[in-house]
């Protein structure tokens, strides 16, 4: 039994030999072969925070590899009255054979791995969020046939993005470059790892931490949650944006993610976004097919 709570648990060759199993998903569901190898099993979705992308990715996963998909709303469940994470985990591992949770705490997430007794696939914390990093990976190789030695650039808040993008992209020998406020820098622990582990910096500069990236990453400036700081947070980040004069320093050829939604003319001009809208919802479907493998690795491997 595996579980991904994040990409730290992960090594190197276990990122790398999802990202060839989500690939080979991919070119096989174009070509039209089915996979059923999950039917029989079910996987739990538990919500705590609202979603698009992650839950109808992860319902037609399941329904693409033959198993079926539950939505749990955290407010229908007892969890969401009360009932403590060890004891919901207990219970659910009895009738599902994985869950999938999307939820702020990354304890809550860990309390599940430690008491349950199934795979626990994390769909998004307030600390990271590793099915979008995995699908991020896979994009990136697509388009530039390699990971290693490119160098990978995030501005923005140095939220749960930042952290597993650092992880993910140190992990499968990538540069990684942050650019963001120094009062919103990511997690010290993981900017103490990615220093100890990998090529990595972290300034305050945009055009500096830009400057010969392969890829461009940013993220929205206020996450779920963070609602209320939205006005303060538009002020702080202004600068941190994706546009013409930040492409022009990066390498030629340079592609540009964004996990989405995306607030146009704030973290990117829409003339960036519109220029690379490929790039940004090939990385969308990927969220299917890398998903899918993670699905296979932690339910059958």
């Amino acid at each position: 039994m595996k579980h991904l709570l994040k990409l730290l648990d992960w090594s190197t060759e276990e990122i790398i030999s999802t990202l060839d199993l989500a690939d080979r998903l991919k070119e096989e569901k174009k070509k039209g072969i089915r996979h059923p190898i999950l039917e029989g099993k079910t996987l739990g979705m538990i919500f705590e925070k609202s979603s698009t992308r992650t839950r109808v990715s992860f319902e037609v996963g399941m329904h693409e590899l033959g198993g079926q998909a539950l939505f749990l709303s955290s407010k229908e469940l007892q969890i969401g009255r009360g009932e403590p994470v060890e004891d919901t985990a207990r219970v659910l591992s009895r009738f599902l054979d994985g869950i999938m949770i999307r939820t702020f705490e990354q304890s809550e997430v860990e309390a599940l791995a430690k008491y349950g007794s199934i795979p626990i696939i994390n769909g998004l914390t307030d600390f990271c969020h590793p099915c979008q990093v995995l699908a991020d990976l896979q994009t990136i190789r697509e388009y530039k046939g390699s990971l290693e030695g490119k160098k990978l650039c995030y501005i923005g808040d140095g939220n749960n993005m930042a952290n597993s993008l650092i992880v993910g992209g140190i992990k499968t020998g990538m540069k990684v470059a942050i650019a963001c406020p120094k009062d919103y820098q990511p997690d010290a622990e993981i900017m103490a790892w990615a220093k100890e582990n990998g090529d990595f910096v972290c300034t305050d500069n945009i055009l500096e931490a830009a400057a010969g990236s392969d890829v461009l990453y940013t993220d929205v400036w206020a996450s779920m949650g963070q609602e209320g700081e939205a006005e303060e947070r538009k002020k702080i980040f202004k600068d941190y944006q994706i546009n013409d004069s930040v492409v022009a320093v990066s390498n030629e050829g340079v592609m540009v993610l964004h996990c989405l939604p995306a607030h146009r003319e704030e973290e990117i001009t829409a003339k960036v976004f519109e220029e690379h809208a490929n790039e940004i919802f090939d990385e969308a479907e990927n969220r299917l097919h890398a998903q899918k493998a993670v699905l296979v690795k932690c339910m059958i491997d």
